[in-house]
């Protein structure tokens, strides 16, 4: 193998990386694949997704899967999915106190809704608060919400996790979640050409 050149991705970290393609989103999700970080561990692939109603973008975030054989501290494992969601938020929602831990418990509960197996999750909820000033004193005043947590996930597909992931980017751009007995439809192939 010539110097500087990675060997071939194992099999369990192919595997993986596939399925975060596999999982069901709902019609208002977009996802595509994204450049992964190099430098969190040996093996990444990342995916970005956006969240859009009549055209308006609500959301969007980024799952990154890092792979290490060997593990690292604190992963509990050799996969750790990192996962970024931004939405805009109105002021009044931004300002309650509970927004942090009612925005982590978007993620837990999605992913136990998806029986997405996890442990050693971690992360930080934020708020910000956008102004205008000089040439950009007419702007409005914008609010946002930020999530940023990971987890080590316990089995190798990783669609549930992915689905989870949506939902929560859903939650956060204020699109209630699907009925328990309501399944979203499919992504079409001719859907992913555009």
């Amino acid at each position: 193998m010539p110097a500087g050149e990675r060997p071939p991705a194992p099999p369990e970290f192919q595997r993986a990386a596939e399925s975060l393609r596999l999982a069901e989103v709902r019609p208002e999700i977009e996802l595509e694949d994204l450049p992964a970080p190099q430098r969190l561990a040996p093996y990444s692939a990342a995916i970005g997704a956006s969240v859009y109603r009549d055209d308006e973008e609500l959301a969007v975030g980024r799952l990154i899967l890092l792979y290490d054989p060997e593990g690292q501290r604190g992963w509990e494992g050799s996969f750790r999915l990192v996962a970024y969601v931004r939405a805009d938020m109105e002021p009044e929602i931004t300002s309650d106190p509970l927004l942090g831990p009612v925005a982590w418990s978007w993620l837990t509960e999605a992913l136990d809704l998806r029986e997405a197996a996890y442990s050693a999750a971690g992360g930080t909820v934020t708020r910000a608060v956008s102004e205008g000033f000089g040439n950009k004193s007419d702007d409005p005043v914008s609010t946002e919400l930020e999530l940023r947590a990971s987890w080590s996930p316990l089995e190798a597909d990783l669609s549930g996790h992915v689905a989870a992931w949506c939902d929560l980017m859903c939650l956060a751009a204020g699109i209630p979640p699907l009925p328990p007995d309501v399944a979203a439809l499919p992504r079409r192939r001719e859907d992913d050409r555009r």
